[in-house]
């Protein structure tokens, strides 16, 4: 009984430091529209086709239009959050060109751990 409670607190440990792998925090800080970030800030066209490292990246095609609802600061300026129907992660700001600008005046907020979770299996839904 004992071998069978040590080795389901093995898998445990292991299931644990795997999903850690897929929260890791990737700024401290990001820039938003408005103190919640849910309102988008502007919308951009995707000049090139990207499929990001995780299911916390959105997946996109070049000429599709993304809404962009936050931008990653400080430490990882380059990723932007955005959606694309009801798809919704993040993505490097170089992929992608502004078309509109419907939020002139960002606000930084702290980033909470959830902002980086993986939802869904291996996509975010955004409905």
């Amino acid at each position: 009984m004992s071998r069978i409670l040590d080795q389901r607190i093995l898998l445990l440990v292991i299931s644990f430091l795997t999903s850690l792998q897929s929260t890791k925090v990737l700024s401290e800080w990001k820039k938003c529209g408005d103190r919640e970030c849910e309102t988008a800030m502007s919308r951009v066209q995707a000049t090139t086709d990207y499929v990001g490292p995780d299911c916390r990246y959105l997946n996109f095609n070049a000429g599709e239009e993304i809404m962009v609802y936050s931008k990653l600061s400080r430490k990882n300026e380059n990723l932007w959050t955005g959606s694309k129907g009801k798809d919704f992660g993040y993505f490097p700001k170089d992929a992608v060109k502004v078309e509109e600008v419907l939020i002139a005046e960002e606000v930084e907020v702290l980033a909470k751990e959830t902002d980086f979770l993986c939802l869904h299996g291996d996509k975010y839904t955004f409905e």
